[in-house]
């Protein structure tokens, strides 16, 4: 049973990989018609619709024990990063915007140390500085600039460990009910913001209803069927082992970018592969101390 059980984490892990490598093409496909706040805000409201049966059978979970987990992993681990990632994309491509995300593995451990009591080890600690090195390439720009868009996605990343820790704190309930109420959360915010959009404007580019479909997909698969899966992950596992989509994504995030006519750098492939160094030791922290063994 545990066997088949790990095989079935390994195969969520993978599908996850796929929606959400694929996202940041969306998004970018999307802000062809839509602006940074209308994508965001229609993201939250089309996941919260899409969930909300799940949400209203679930409201007596929403206690005062629960309730402000739930807001931390709406706001932290959905909201705000749902906003950063489309306004990153207004100034770097969306192949970018994936190998960033990356980082995700780098911050969960952080958090994790700092704010939740959890054990860490010195190639951890590596990990995160071989991350961290990675990340700085990624935004390197050429005489000592950086990108500093990408700083959104940096910040997005560091949001997600947060959530993504708060995850494993609640019990009692499966991966649809934490999402399902945490859209239910934000849903009267993303509301507000999206009426005080120019809807008008979007309505009025090419081919805006195939990239609200955009939007939609992304949505409905994007968040609400894959951050599902997601917690499902955190829960029976660990918030690091989930967060090693982001091993995968980078690769899907690449393709569609080079699908898309994107360049890709060979200082990015160097970078993100730093980045994933870090997030291996990160998983694998026990990985220098058999390399030495093996030396000797």
């Amino acid at each position: 049973m545990k066997g088949k059980r790990k095989i079935w984490h390994w195969l969520v892990l993978a599908a996850l990989s796929l929606i959400w490598g694929t996202s940041y093409i969306l998004m970018k496909k999307g802000l062809e018609s839509f602006s940074t706040y209308q994508i965001g805000s229609l993201r939250i409201i089309i996941t919260f619709l899409s969930l909300l049966p799940v949400a209203i059978r679930n409201l007596p979970k929403l206690n005062k024990t629960y309730i402000l987990s739930i807001a931390i992993i709406g706001f932290f681990g959905s909201g705000i990063p749902a906003f950063l990632f489309p306004l990153a994309q207004t100034r770097i491509d969306s192949s970018l915007a994936g190998m960033l995300n990356s980082l995700s593995p780098v911050f969960t451990l952080i958090i994790g140390i700092m704010f939740y009591r959890q054990h860490v080890i010195r190639s951890q600690i590596a990990g995160v500085f071989l991350g961290l090195i990675g990340a700085f390439g990624l935004l390197y720009n050429g005489s000592f600039t950086l990108n500093y868009y990408g700083l959104f996605v940096v910040l997005a990343t560091l949001l997600y460990g947060i959530s993504t820790n708060e995850v494993s704190k609640i019990k009692g309930m499966n991966g649809l009910q934490i999402a399902s109420l945490a859209f239910f959360v934000l849903s009267p915010f993303a509301v507000i913001i999206f009426l005080f959009t120019d809807i008008q404007a979007a309505a009025e580019t090419a081919n805006w209803v195939r990239n609200f479909g955009f939007i939609a997909i992304l949505s409905v698969f994007g968040s609400a069927i894959a951050l599902a899966l997601f917690y499902v992950l955190v829960r029976d596992t660990s918030p690091v082992f989930a967060s090693m989509v982001t091993y995968f994504a980078p690769v899907v995030s690449t393709l569609w970018g080079i699908a898309d006519n994107e360049h890709l750098m060979p200082y990015m492939l160097v970078s993100v592969l730093l980045i994933l160094g870090g997030v291996y030791l990160i998983y694998r922290p026990g990985f220098l101390t058999n390399l030495r063994n093996i030396i000797k």
